[in-house]
């Protein structure tokens, strides 16, 4: 087995000393389901999307074991990469935390109970794929390499994209309706670098007499006070 190998882990797990803990991410809310020794019931609680609330309920989490009896030597977080899921990865672990982020696609679903892509696993079965992982036992899942914050920012730029939407009048009718998708990076070396001016400066179609509201009214007027006689039509 390679060393780097994360589709199994390669510490030993003692269940009895060991808080197990999945978080269901979402846009609006974090949904937590704890495997806590120690005690008979699954906790499992709905928090805002607040890393600190997170904290705070795994330490609460624990000292409840502690009172009940057991010593908690390792708490484990795991949930799927998405939005969220590096950055919190990175904070959880600079604050003791074992943390993993699964990959969505490496845990197997029965054709019965599939979903569409759209929908999240269930906290259930996020946890027994994270338990038999935990065990060393294959195909349950498989866990991604947490980038650091400069590693996730190099590749920011390739993997989003930026949708533009523009009329090409070289085209008639409905035709000149086009869309535009570009790389993070193209859209800014084509809009930003290219047609940003230095701070200060403004381009004469958005400013003065050519201000795009009143075009039409200040030339009119430049006219008039030149004594310039618009062409009338033949």
């Amino acid at each position: 087995m390679k060393r780097n190998d994360l589709s199994r882990s390669l510490v030993a797990f003692d269940q009895a000393s060991t808080m197990v803990a999945v978080v269901e991410l979402s846009l609006r809310s974090w949904l937590v389901a704890g495997l806590v020794p120690g005690l008979t019931r699954q906790p499992l609680k709905k928090l805002g999307p607040d890393a600190q609330a997170l904290l705070t309920l795994l330490r609460r989490w624990q000292q409840e074991a502690t009172k009940a009896g057991s010593t908690i030597n390792r708490i484990v977080v795991a949930f799927e990469a998405g939005r969220d899921g590096f950055w919190l990865a990175r904070w959880l672990r600079a604050r003791g935390i074992e943390v993993y982020v699964i990959h969505p696609t490496s845990i197997p679903v029965s054709r019965e109970h599939r979903r569409a892509k759209t929908d999240r696993l269930d906290t259930g079965l996020l946890m027994r794929a994270v338990l038999g992982w935990l065990r060393g036992e294959p195909k349950h899942c498989s866990m991604a390499a947490i980038p650091t914050i400069t590693e996730e920012d190099a590749r920011r730029p390739n993997r989003e994209h930026q949708t533009l939407h523009y009329k090409d009048y070289r085209a008639d009718g409905q035709a000149r309706h086009k869309v535009m998708t570009l790389a993070t990076n193209e859209f800014i070396r084509r809009f930003l670098i290219s047609h940003v001016l230095p701070k200060g400066f403004h381009r004469i179609r958005y400013y003065g007499l050519l201000t795009k509201s009143f075009c039409a009214e200040n030339l009119a007027r430049a006219r008039t006070a030149r004594r310039i006689k618009t062409a009338s039509p033949d």
